[in-house]
């Protein structure tokens, strides 16, 4: 019997795609900068058994419609937004994910973010690269505290909140959150966390942190009116998910000064970035890198040959989102 087709969207751990070729004749797009487009999966997946697609792909009814010998879509994310789960469960096609490990690495990211914005790590890092030092003691580039000050956790009774809730602990913070549901007194002890009302959380913090997930209604949870909430010393900062916040509003509040700046990894419309906030100095801007560790995506793409090989040995795999197809 002819082997499997397996084709993978971006370069991932050599591990895992070692483990795939033993079993199957796997393709991998070589370029780390190149997403494919959906006329390249068009024209890829009727050959295929199995798509092994990254967060950052669309895979649509199109692409599931043209795949007609397609055994498994395997994403290398923990919910499968941006795929056409109900197309591929009309042709019982597994959807398989991973499992939320990201959530350490994800918190280092935004505490990167939170001490970047705050200290001016990049507008420093730009003048000593232009030959320029204004001294040791030189007000050019006064940043603000992050020790001893205020966090507000929107969404902060999650794993990656709490998560920075522990970092934010060693920096001596104040962390305060809000979420519609809020913990047991407990689970807010142990991990730190002061329950406050969502405007207040605004009003108090020195840096308003979104953790928050994506969905209807946390669609622009932040925007104008929250902003106006926030301190002119107060900084934002989001990892969670770009939509949540207006970045139209967003613009407004920095260029009126009305809050310090911000500090972004996610983006309302990804790949494209608000230009108002890439003209602006007191915004650090990162490419959606809360996963982007070594280790980390080494286990994120030896969970997606995981759910691959389950597949090709006619097993259940193990993170699939459609469960209901193997009923």
């Amino acid at each position: 019997m002819a082997r499997p087709r397996i084709y993978v969207t971006q370069p991932v751990a050599p591990t895992a795609i070692d483990r795939l070729r033993a079993v199957a004749d796997v393709e991998v797009n070589p370029d780390t900068l190149h997403k494919v487009t959906k006329d390249e999966l068009l024209a890829k997946v009727p050959t295929l058994d199995i798509l092994y697609c990254l967060l950052h792909d669309k895979v649509d009814s199109d692409i599931i419609a043209a795949g007609k010998r397609l055994r498994a879509i395997a994403s290398m994310k923990i919910t499968p937004s941006d795929i056409d789960v109900a197309a591929a469960t009309a042709r019982r096609i597994p959807v398989t994910v991973i499992s939320p490990i990201v959530t350490e690495a994800t918190a280092d990211i935004h505490f990167a973010l939170m001490l970047a914005v705050a200290r001016r790590v990049i507008e420093g890092d730009r003048l000593v690269r232009a030959g320029v030092f204004p001294g040791a003691q030189s007000a050019h580039l006064l940043g603000s505290w992050v020790y001893g000050k205020t966090i507000g956790l929107i969404g902060g009774g999650g794993r990656i909140g709490r998560a920075v809730a522990k970092r934010a602990q060693g920096f001596s913070m104040r962390t305060i959150y809000w979420t519609p549901r809020r913990k047991p007194e407990g689970e807010e002890q142990a991990a730190g966390l002061e329950y406050v009302p969502y405007d207040q959380l605004f009003s108090e913090s020195d840096f308003v942190s979104v953790h928050a997930p994506l969905n209807a209604e946390t669609r622009h949870l932040v925007g104008e009116r929250e902003l106006r909430l926030m301190k002119p010393t107060a900084f934002l900062v989001n990892s969670s998910r770009g939509p949540i916040v207006d970045e139209k509003a967003l613009v407004h509040a920095l260029a009126e000064r009305r809050i310090a700046g911000a500090g972004l990894d996610v983006y309302e419309n990804e790949p494209q970035v608000e230009p108002g906030l890439i003209a602006m100095q007191n915004v650090v801007l990162t490419p959606h890198l809360g996963s982007a560790v070594t280790e980390l995506r080494e286990s994120m793409a030896n969970v997606v040959a995981d759910n691959i090989l389950a597949v090709l040995e006619g097993r259940k795999p193990p993170n699939c989102w459609n469960p209901e197809i193997y009923r």
